[in-house]
């Protein structure tokens, strides 16, 4: 088990709670505008290190928005998953939300609009492609659980208008996820792009950012707007975030979280604390349910990002190391470069020569890097069951914690 070291990241106006694995390093910096422990040459070729961390990464338990420097310990508290019990399928556990969901799914093409009906089109293909609705799933079965805290017998329309919302938010940054990583196939079906032209894509994705917001808004209540609206700008600081780091080998292991943060976390996160909102329940709990949404939403980047070195191309519906192909360096991969140097010779060459990708795969695999990966995950998913010990004993608690061991399960 790695060991665990709690910080805290201060960073503008805006706390991150950061949690280190493994790290005996008391003060580390971010690779940033303003950073004075990174300095890195334009020029891959020639990265001058000011300032090297320590062997041991540091990993971020974030909140809002990004990039400082971490400092401050304290023991952390020991794992409280049981991994012992075989979880649910996602369609088991959203069970108890099983009839909002209905709802949601009737309602999600309507409230597009049909003002346009190419981009509408476009909308239905990644809509009609299915999907597991996890983010919406979320936001009914925090919904339901802290209602009962408030006293609520039903969900207000907010409650399931933030969940077409989120689902809405979700869809449109996969569309633009699908361009900007020229991928043909999403969940089986050709791609939006694919079909229609990178063109009208960019727009459809546009068309339901824009859409979404002008629902978010007749929501009428500033702090969701607030919180929701900052997802979508963390989705654009995530992308740049991981076009500016491709091949870059000295990248931190906080840093990719804090980018992982921004593609997934972040709206997560905003799910089940805006639902927490709408119910009207203390800001601590609301806190909570936001600490719980990162964390999962950590967690599961984590284990994404394992099950693209451990699963097949048939499995994955994609070539197995495909972000490491585009120089996209994840978890797995920035432990295995502690190990082995070899690696990072080889990334740096971007794969120039024929077989130098499956090699650097194979040394990913052997060398440790997907064990340790895993452990991040665990230890992650531990602190997002904690944060669940603020709701009472219930169907949708017990379905939020199955959610967690649901992630771990796929990297058993």
């Amino acid at each position: 088990m790695m060991s665990v070291t709690c910080h805290n990241l201060e960073f503008g106006r805006t706390r991150f709670d950061l949690m280190a694995c493994g790290c005996s390093s008391n003060a580390s910096f971010y690779g940033s505008s303003n950073n004075k422990g990174v300095v890195r040459n334009v020029d891959r070729g020639r990265k001058l290190l000011s300032c090297r961390r320590q062997v041991g990464r540091c990993g971020v338990f974030s909140t809002k928005s990004p990039e400082a420097f971490l400092n401050g310990v304290a023991a952390g508290p020991p794992p409280v998953l049981d991994l012992t019990k075989e979880s649910k399928r996602p369609t088991d556990l959203f069970e108890v939300v099983a009839e909002d969901l209905l709802t949601l799914n009737k309602n999600l093409q309507s409230i597009v609009g049909s003002e346009n009906p190419v981009l509408m089109s476009a909308a239905e293909q990644i809509f009609g492609a299915g999907g597991k609705r996890m983010r919406p799933a979320l936001v009914f079965l925090v919904s339901r659980a802290t209602a009962e805290i408030a006293g609520l017998k039903e969900l207000t329309k907010e409650h399931r208008r933030l969940a077409e919302i989120i689902e809405m938010i979700h869809t449109a940054s996969l569309i633009h996820d699908d361009v900007l990583d020229e991928s043909d196939m999403r969940r089986g079906k050709e791609t939006v792009h694919q079909i229609y032209g990178t063109r009208v894509a960019v727009l459809a994705g546009d068309f339901m950012f824009a859409q979404s917001s002008w629902y978010l808004a007749n929501l009428e209540n500033l702090e969701v707007i607030k919180l929701i609206s900052q997802v979508i700008k963390d989705f654009a600081s995530g992308e740049i975030k991981q076009a500016s780091g491709l091949f870059d080998c000295d990248v931190q292991l906080d840093e990719y979280l804090i980018k992982s943060y921004y593609k997934t976390a972040s709206l997560i996160a905003a799910s089940t604390k805006g639902a927490a909102i709408f119910s009207a329940v203390d800001s601590d709990i609301s806190e909570q349910m936001y600490q719980y949404g990162k964390n999962l939403g950590l967690s599961f980047q984590v284990v994404d990002d394992v099950l693209d070195f451990t699963q097949s191309a048939e499995q994955l519906g994609k070539p197995a190391g495909s972000d490491l192909a585009k120089g996209n360096l994840t978890a797995p991969v920035i432990f295995a470069l502690e190990k082995e140097p070899k690696l990072r010779d080889i990334i740096e060459s971007e794969f120039c020569e024929t077989g130098s990708l499956e090699e650097a795969i194979d040394i990913v695999m052997n060398c440790g890097g997907i064990e340790r990966a895993r452990e991040l995950a665990r230890e992650i998913a531990d602190q997002a069951v904690k944060n669940l010990q603020c709701l009472p004993q219930s169907s949708f608690r017990i379905a939020l914690e199955e959610m967690v061991n649901y992630n771990l399960e796929r990297i058993k």
